[in-house]
């Protein structure tokens, strides 16, 4: 698969990421500063961000942040939890997964959990709009055809997202993301963070 992007979509494109990130982490900036306490409260030992390895733009690997929303060692624990996969495809996601804190259950369900990598957008590393980025061992079981979601930068929100979220299996994730890539436009990018802002709150698919 071939991709075309303008030197002018990229360039607004990119003008929208750093505004849109930074007129976010402002507005936010009271958020933030409310979940970190009660992060710390209900866990004081454990960080307030969580930073783990993602696959970015052309395979490349970078520090994707969030809040913690899950116990200090969720990453060793989750070797047993793996048989409890309720996601089809190079994914893991579990509804009721232990791992989760109970303010990690809210921050998850409402994505303010995600707010964080604001900070990858305004790096680079992510764009507001664009294929969720992976983690390293989901790339492993990706085939030819998957790693075309790839190619391009990866988002904070994306057509996957707005479309389903977890309801949807990864085959679907892969072609929605794949559908945005062949139709990527500064309109389109819009309406998907519009829609994201609607559906922030209360999202019936977010865990």
């Amino acid at each position: 698969m071939t991709v075309r992007e303008s030197k002018n979509y990229l360039f607004i494109k990119r003008s929208i990421d750093i505004f849109g990130a930074v007129f976010g982490l402002i507005l936010l900036s009271w958020v933030f500063l409310i979940v970190a306490i009660i992060i710390k409260i209900e866990d004081p030992k454990g960080p307030v961000f969580f930073k783990q390895v993602r696959v970015g733009r052309n395979e490349k690997e970078f520090y994707m942040y969030k809040f913690r929303s899950m116990v200090s060692d969720a990453e060793e624990k989750l070797k047993d939890l793996l048989q409890y996969n309720e996601v089809s495809g190079a994914m893991f996601k579990m509804k009721d997964d232990p791992r989760v804190t109970k303010i990690g259950k809210f921050i998850r369900k409402t994505s303010i959990d995600e707010l964080p990598q604001l900070l990858n957008v305004i790096k680079g590393d992510m764009s507001l709009v664009g294929p969720r980025p992976p983690l390293p061992r989901e790339v492993k079981e990706y085939s030819t055809y998957d790693k075309q979601r790839l190619i391009v930068t990866p988002g904070c929100t994306g057509l996957w997202q707005v479309s389903g979220r977890n309801s949807l299996g990864f085959k679907e994730m892969v072609e929605l993301d794949l559908e945005y890539i062949s139709n990527q436009n500064i309109v389109f990018d819009l309406r998907i963070i519009f829609k994201t802002v609607f559906m922030l709150f209360g999202s019936k698919n977010a865990f």
